[in-house]
């Protein structure tokens, strides 16, 4: 209950406003392949991006990454392919792979009906909070893709 006091009221209440990231106990950044990268304590989910699936079109064939594997920022670590084209999907953080989603190797279109919630990739345990500070912010990446999407 407090979550939603500090959400509406955080201002009148607290004296400062409270961003949602706090509230929700996560945040979502972005890189500039369109990913996004959902970070919630030391672990980022990853997938690609709402814009990036419907630019691709329909998905056909997605590989991910094993879990286990050793990333470094913009290593490829997956393919997402699709009727128009195929692209690597990278890793924005150092880590190691920790979960790889097999739904969507599966059933490949849960990217282009869910691409920012269960279409995700892959789960990066990761150390540096510097490389996630270097991410782009909503915002940021808004602007990267144009304010028409």
């Amino acid at each position: 209950m407090i979550g939603v006091l500090a959400k509406r009221y955080g201002q009148r209440v607290f004296g400062f406003s409270l961003q949602q990231k706090v509230i929700r106990g996560y945040v979502t950044k972005y890189t500039e392949s369109h990913e996004w990268v959902k970070i919630e304590n030391n672990i980022g989910t990853v997938g690609i991006t709402d814009y990036a699936q419907k630019e691709l079109g329909d998905i056909v064939y997605v590989e991910v990454p094993e879990v286990g594997m050793q990333t470094e920022p913009d290593t490829p670590v997956g393919v997402v392919e699709s009727v128009k084209s195929t692209s690597d999907i990278y890793s924005p953080l150092t880590g190691e792979i920790v979960d790889a989603n097999q739904n969507v190797v599966s059933k490949t279109k849960l990217i282009n009906t869910a691409a920012e919630t269960d279409g995700w990739l892959f789960k990066v345990k990761f150390s540096s909070q510097d490389e996630v500070d270097k991410l782009l912010n909503a915002t940021e990446y808004k602007d990267l893709i144009g304010s028409d999407h």
